[in-house]
């Protein structure tokens, strides 16, 4: 894969938001901007293929990227998504291994590159980041068992509703209406997170805006009500 430089972008600030680095110095954040090269990458264009995570951390300016698993048939399976000022792969930067995953663009992004080499070089023996490194594995681990809760439910529906509930954990607001999942997925990436079928996807949760528990709104992000949340007490 060829990497394209496609500008500096000034904003420290992204770099700044990042756990790993958030409390490293003016001058090591800078440092930092300096080394990562950043690129464009339109809605659904692979960001990397499982066979090149092993030599780069990425981080999000600006867009989304979702994290997937692929079977052989291409079929994606969702593991995470991730917004402006995410990041992933700094665990392949630790040992050199790659990540079981493939990363796509959800919808237009920037994402920046920082190198195996140049993480080593300036940043590995640094304490302060030796200490964030513990707080994401702790991070990643919970992640793990969220996944696996989902995955754990027999009932479709349930897969569903823990689905929605997980986005709104991540990427929700709060209003009078209820939580607000501020992140715009389509049937089918819903069916792929809780490893269904798009038409049981779709038959759920049209039952689920039906009784009242969801409601899509304008631009097609997903309103979970009050009801949503008390039926999700019942599931466990």
């Amino acid at each position: 894969m060829i990497w394209k430089t496609v500008g500096h972008n000034k904003s420290a600030s992204i770099i700044k938001n990042i756990p790993l680095f958030s409390e490293l110095s003016d001058e090591e954040i800078e440092l930092i901007e300096h080394i990562i090269i950043k690129k464009n990458y339109a809605k659904d264009q692979i960001v990397l293929f499982e066979e090149d995570t092993g030599n780069y951390m990425y981080i999000v300016y600006s867009g989304m990227v979702r994290v997937v698993k692929q079977s052989l048939e291409g079929r994606e399976q969702i593991i995470t998504i991730h917004k402006k000022s995410g990041f992933f792969g700094e665990m392949s930067l630790l040992d050199g291994k790659t990540a079981p995953a493939t990363i796509i663009a959800h919808e237009d992004a920037v994402i920046g590159l920082l190198s195996k080499d140049d993480f080593e070089k300036h940043l590995l023996s640094n304490e302060t980041i030796g200490r964030k490194i513990i707080d994401l594995l702790c991070a990643q681990l919970r992640d793990s068992w969220a996944m696996i809760k989902i995955l754990s439910f027999d009932n479709a529906e349930h897969r569903i509703m823990a689905v929605l509930e997980r986005m709104h954990e991540l990427y929700g607001m709060v209003d009078d209406r209820g939580g607000i999942i501020n992140v715009k997925l389509t049937h089918q990436q819903i069916a792929n997170y809780a490893s269904v079928t798009r038409e049981t996807a779709t038959r759920v949760l049209n039952r689920l805006e039906k009784e009242a528990a969801i409601q899509v709104l304008d631009g097609k992000t997903i309103l979970l009500t009050k009801k949503f949340f008390e039926l999700t007490k019942t599931i466990g």
